[in-house]
């Protein structure tokens, strides 16, 4: 029977944790200090180790590089309830087997207890300082959790990387943490967007020219590989790349040279490349807009980013993060509201991260009170969906019903929460969106019933019935006949 050694200072937690093991058939030790943990290796290491990162009398993480210099063999897990990307490289800088946030699920515990005992061995070290980094991405929820521990296992290998995920969602920031967090952090990050770039330069921007190589080419220029040279070279939308540069890039990763637009000198680059798009790409692999033996060599190591409506716990911690780097860069310092939080958390935010920090910024200035409020967000929020444009070209948006339902519903969750679990919700949310709409369409139409009930798409009768139950009166001709039922 395999013995797996818990530390964790909530009672509770052991308790759990413990039941759990040992009804998967583990025998299990529990205890709450990095002491007591000290005393029972002093006897010898037990299969699994299980500890959390704060404890009583000092930190998981840091204790725990000594006890895998003295048993490196032995799988050590890491809980914590500081779910950040520090805390995730940290734990895969010490050689952690496995790192899970809490609340972790049980079955992912077990699992990773299993695994452990199975493949045996670590994850990677990579050599980080003890300096705690200013954190490059923002989040706790689960989804982010997810992304951390795949870049945790990344940085400190020369493995390539795709990251995918909507515009807006943070795919540079994600780049530059497995740059910045890994080995070549000493050495350039060159970051370009194949979209940004004219077609016919593509080749000469990433590979550099020669002098006379096109018109216009009055000296030798040094290409993007060159230029990221012992760094990260980051391809941004990678998906827009044509296809003869997507051949020559092809022949880059597999043979590691390459020569300059115009040049016949062979270089040996040696970069990391970490790419993205806002495509499927797979899907431009059946289509024919991409190659697939290119897209399986980028796709080594595949992070998909969640877009922000998928990770609304994470936009309170978002909103005031970005308001605090406001403040550093010298607009004025505001606060925010819980009531303004809500609403900010039921918007959808198609633009994403990026969408969410240029209403904070623009918040900052102009807000009238130092403390901002529902009112100033959703005025805000209605101002840019106003302005915005369609995907059609250029005109004004319609403005959007649903995220006005959605502020609705953040306000009632604020103000009067009960009347969300009432039962009289659905009635009470169409009859407040169906008086004001009739009432404005028999303005419209100048209370002739008929017109009215034609412009929207229903009979009279049917017309008649909702103007009684809602007690509307109205003082308009009403002669004519009943449109088709």
């Amino acid at each position: 029977m395999s013995h797996v050694l818990v530390v964790d200072d909530d009672a509770a937690i052991r308790t759990v944790v413990g039941q759990a093991l040992r009804r998967a058939g583990h025998e299990v030790t529990v205890v709450e200090t990095l002491a007591r943990l000290d005393r029972l290796l002093a006897s010898g290491a037990p299969d699994v180790l299980v500890t959390d990162v704060v404890l009583p009398d000092g930190d998981g993480i840091d204790h725990i590089r000594g006890v895998a210099e003295r048993f490196p063999a032995l799988p050590i897990i890491i809980l914590s309830a500081q779910n950040t990307l520090t805390t995730a490289v940290r734990a895969a800088e010490v050689g952690a087997y496995e790192y899970l946030p809490k609340p972790f699920d049980l079955d992912a515990l077990t699992n990773a207890v299993a695994g452990a005992l199975a493949r045996g061995g670590v994850l990677v070290e990579d050599g980080l300082g003890e300096d705690d980094r200013a954190l490059p991405l923002i989040g706790r929820s689960q989804a982010m959790q997810s992304v951390y521990r795949v870049i945790a296992r990344v940085v400190a290998t020369d493995l390539t990387v795709l990251i995918s995920g909507e515009s807006g969602t943070g795919k540079e920031l994600v780049a530059r943490a497995i740059h910045d967090l890994g080995p070549r952090r000493s050495a350039p990050f060159v970051a370009i967007n194949m979209a940004a770039i004219p077609r016919e330069l593509i080749e000469a921007e990433l590979f550099g020219h020669e002098r006379g190589a096109f018109t216009g080419a009055a000296q030798r220029n040094a290409g993007r590989f060159e230029q990221a040279s012992g760094g990260t070279l980051f391809l941004d939308e990678i998906g827009d790349m044509p296809m003869e540069a997507q051949t020559r890039l092809l022949r880059v990763l597999q043979s590691g040279e390459f020569t300059t637009v115009g040049g016949a000198r062979t270089i040996r680059t040696d970069v990391r490349i970490v790419a993205a798009t806002n495509r499927d790409l797979s899907q431009q692999v059946a289509s024919g807009q991409f190659r697939e033996d290119l897209f399986y060599r980028l796709n080594v190591v595949p992070i998909a980013l969640p877009a922000l409506r998928e990770r609304r716990q994470d936009i309170p911690l978002l909103a005031r993060h970005f308001l605090e780097n406001a403040a550093a860069q010298g607009l004025p310092r505001r606060k925010i509201d819980a009531q303004a939080l809500d609403v900010l958390v039921v918007h959808d935010w198609p633009g994403n991260v990026r969408e969410l920090e240029n209403l904070m910024r623009r918040l900052a200035v102009l807000a009238r009170d130092e403390v901002i409020d529902a009112e100033a967000v959703r005025t805000m929020l209605g101002e840019a969906t106003l302005s915005g444009a369609t995907a059609g070209g250029g005109r004004a948006a319609v403005p959007d019903l649903a995220a006005a339902v959605r502020s609705y519903l953040a306000r009632l969750a604020v103000e009067r929460p009960g009347l969300l679990d009432d039962g009289t919700l659905y009635d009470r949310v169409i009859g407040e969106v169906e008086r004001p709409l009739i009432e404005a369409m028999l303005a419209r139409h100048g209370g002739n019933q008929l017109r009215t009930a034609r412009a929207m798409g229903i009979n009279r009768n049917t017309l008649r019935k909702r103007l009684d139950s809602l007690n509307i009166s109205t003082s308009g001709d009403d002669e004519g006949t009943d449109p088709p039922a």
